[in-house]
């Protein structure tokens, strides 16, 4: 018959024992040649750098500079000055209301527009105007209108406004 207390013994002893061990050597992964070799190289890489292509290093200086505006405008602004009077009396302006649905460069993309809105909204037309933003560029602004009152107008944009287009108001105002 075995005695089991004296296995009991060997397996603590054991326990203490660590498991895990490093089977390493102390040797490095990269030896001091290759550090060596790598290091001379770049010194060698930084002076071709410095020296064949003529790179200098410097210190950023500030220059001062000193911004002159002038602004002319015509003198005969100050001779002769140009007022408006304004007056709560709009029963001597005529004015008709437009509803612009939208300006494209491309006119196929206007007759489009026209089209898609020629159901809901009546006198539509398609106009050729020239850019304020962009001088020289043709444009194609699609307006509807005229209206003769500024409700009639707003109800014209609320249904442009409901088949997705982003409608503006214009108006234009003369003297009777």
């Amino acid at each position: 018959m075995k005695d089991f207390a004296d296995k009991n013994k060997k397996k603590k002893q054991r326990k203490n024992k660590s498991i895990f061990t490093l089977n390493r050597s102390t040797q490095r992964t990269i030896s001091s040649k290759s550090i060596a070799v790598i290091f001379f190289i770049s010194i060698a890489m930084a002076s071709i750098a410095f020296f064949y292509l003529k790179s200098d290093v410097e210190s950023i200086k500030r220059n001062d500079i000193s911004n002159s505006i002038v602004i002319n405008f015509p003198t005969s602004l100050l001779e002769n000055p140009v007022l408006i009077e304004v007056t709560d009396d709009t029963d001597s302006l005529k004015c008709e209301y437009f509803v612009q649905i939208g300006a494209y460069g491309n006119k196929k993309y206007a007759v489009e527009a026209e089209s898609m809105l020629s159901n809901q909204i009546s006198n539509i037309s398609i106009t050729e105007v020239y850019s304020s933003l962009q001088p020289g560029r043709l444009l194609n602004s699609v307006i509807s209108g005229p209206y003769k009152n500024k409700s009639s107008a707003n109800n014209a944009k609320e249904k442009i406004t409901i088949e997705g287009f982003e409608p503006t108001l214009r108006t234009r105002c003369e003297q009777k």
